[in-house]
């Protein structure tokens, strides 16, 4: 495996904040940028590309704030991008220009045409003059104490036209100073072999320091990245979690995932590894973008197992179905309990309550079976551990009693003719603390006036009650029965304040399958407070 020691050697460059915000739905704000950057600080990437200044104000702005000390980076270089001098003026007269040395970035990165079409057809110049553009703007900046990067757009797709032409640009940025040349997938139409390729004929034929830059219109954008370092780059651009136009850019978390646990490549920090995860899902919430729950290495179904051949495996060593011991990106294995399951998968999804079935196969035989009928019946505990930790508990007859015992409740919906609000009406009658005890409450729905119901009923006997949240509620109508008369599947997430579980309901009547839901809530906070170590 290859070995390359932290420093200069291998730089990871982040461009999250520039082609990563051309993703349709994100738009940061200056502050969003800042926090953005301040995590991949703290992650350990080498260089962080802010924006475009003088292009656009808020990224003029960010700049600013940076300079001015609301951005203080312990391992990353701040870098700002921006364009070669305009055709025909002079570097020291292009606004644009003057715009990166006034953002005081300490590196730029400027983007150049490298293929000949693009030249003639949206430049409108010739092959002198654009090299002439990339040179003269390279050793202004240089002369003005900064590190410069070359963006060679278009590369591959130049490089197949017109070799010379691309190769002529790359020299250009090198003669003025450039520290890097970055080879790009503008387009994202590379595949991996060809790729190498290009890249490796490339650092043959120059000697030059090569970097890669890949968006992922192929699908193989992350592959191509790894392919360009094997075949020579020593300078990744990424973007966490892929953002991007199109269909995005190279996963930063997938190829620094790659890069250390295949490649053997420390380009990390002591420690950075072990956050991709953390970090990937703060980023994706500063974007207000859900996590892809099936992202290569900090996904959370990444170490995801349903099927009862793989818990069967993974109960001897848990590496035999796991490529890399998932602690290491800082993400966990999980085993999904469904109709797929055996003895081995509920055997180990106890073993994450704390809960011992291994002693007990009666208990787990029973559980099986239970799972097994109820996903028949539309049941899912895939995303529902608390109910499925009540079902185990009371197999092993170690449930105890509950909270409160329901005697009935009733849920009224009172739909006016003049077109006011509907308005709901719930009454639970229930047994709890001795007592039986009857309460009624309105909501704007059946199952908010259902909650508040039993919550004024239980408050002043169960002391936990009041830090109890309902958090999130879905609901899926399951299609084995024609139209109104589907069987309705809800989950509930309810939190604490400190931590947050999940119980799911099955019934035809959609009130009834929230009731069952609701009741395993608290039925689990109950189990919790008695045991709060399990």
């Amino acid at each position: 495996m290859t070995s390359l020691p932290l420093g200069d050697s291998f730089h990871v460059y982040d461009t999250t904040l520039r082609d990563g915000a051309q993703r349709e739905g994100i738009s940061y704000s200056v502050t969003d940028k800042l926090a953005v950057a301040r995590h991949l600080d703290a992650l350990g990437v080498g260089f962080v590309e802010g924006g475009w200044p003088g292009a656009l104000p808020k990224d003029t702005e960010f700049f600013a704030r940076a300079a001015a000390g609301d951005l203080q980076l312990r391992h990353a270089s701040l870098v700002a991008f921006g364009a070669t001098r305009r055709v025909g003026l002079k570097v020291q007269d292009d606004p644009q220009v003057r715009a990166l040395l006034d953002s005081q970035a300490p590196v730029v990165t400027l983007v150049a045409k490298s293929d000949r079409r693009h030249v003639e057809l949206a430049l409108r110049t010739d092959q002198a003059e654009n090299r002439a553009m990339v040179r003269d703007t390279v050793a202004f900046l240089v002369g003005e104490g900064r590190r410069v990067f070359v963006d060679a757009e278009h590369f591959f797709d130049g490089y197949a036209f017109d070799p010379d032409c691309a190769l002529g640009v790359l020299e250009s940025a090198v003669d003025g100073g450039a520290d890097v040349v970055v080879l790009c997938d503008t387009n994202g139409g590379q595949l991996p072999l060809g790729l190498a390729d290009t890249v490796a004929e490339v650092v043959t034929r120059t000697g030059f320091r090569v970097g890669i830059h890949c968006q992922d219109d192929t699908g193989c954008a992350v592959a191509n990245t790894l392919a360009a370092v094997q075949a020579g780059a020593t300078h990744v651009q990424c973007t966490a979690n892929g953002y991007g136009e199109r269909a995005g850019n190279a996963d930063l978390f997938a190829v620094v995932g790659n890069l250390v646990t295949k490649l053997g490549m420390p380009v990390l920090p002591q420690g950075g590894v072990a956050e991709l995860t953390r970090v990937s899902h703060a980023l994706a919430e500063i974007a207000n973008i859900a996590p892809d729950t099936h992202q290569a290495y900090v996904g959370t179904s990444a170490f995801a197992h349903k099927a009862g051949l793989h818990a069967s495996a993974i109960k001897v060593d848990p590496e035999l179905y796991n490529h890399i011991d998932p602690e290491t990106v800082g993400n966990g294995m999980r085993v999904l309990v469904t109709e797929m399951a055996g003895r081995a998968s509920l055997e180990l999804k106890g073993r994450e309550f704390g809960i011992d079935l291994a002693g007990r196969p009666d208990a787990l035989g029973g559980a099986v079976r239970r799972v097994k009928e109820l996903e028949a019946r539309g049941w899912s505990f895939e995303a529902a551990d608390a109910s499925l930790e009540l079902l185990m508990l009371d197999e092993l007859g170690e449930l105890g009693e509950p909270p409160f015992e329901l005697e009935s409740y009733r849920v009224l919906l009172d739909h006016r003719s003049d077109g006011a609000d509907l308005v709901s009406e719930a009454t639970v009658k229930v047994h709890v603390g001795g007592q039986r005890v009857i309460a009624t409450a309105e909501g704007n729905g059946p199952v908010h006036a259902l909650d508040a119901a039993l919550r004024t009923a239980l408050l002043p006997h169960v002391g936990w009650l009041g830090a109890v949240e309902l958090a999130d509620y879905k609901v899926r109508i399951l299609t084995d029965r024609p139209g109104t008369d589907a069987v309705t599947r809800v989950l509930v997430e309810s939190t604490d304040g400190e931590r947050e579980w999940t119980t799911v309901g099955v019934h035809a009547n959609i009130v009834e399958a929230s009731w069952l839901a609701l009741r395993d809530a608290l039925v689990h906070k109950a189990v919790r407070e008695r045991t709060p170590a399990v």
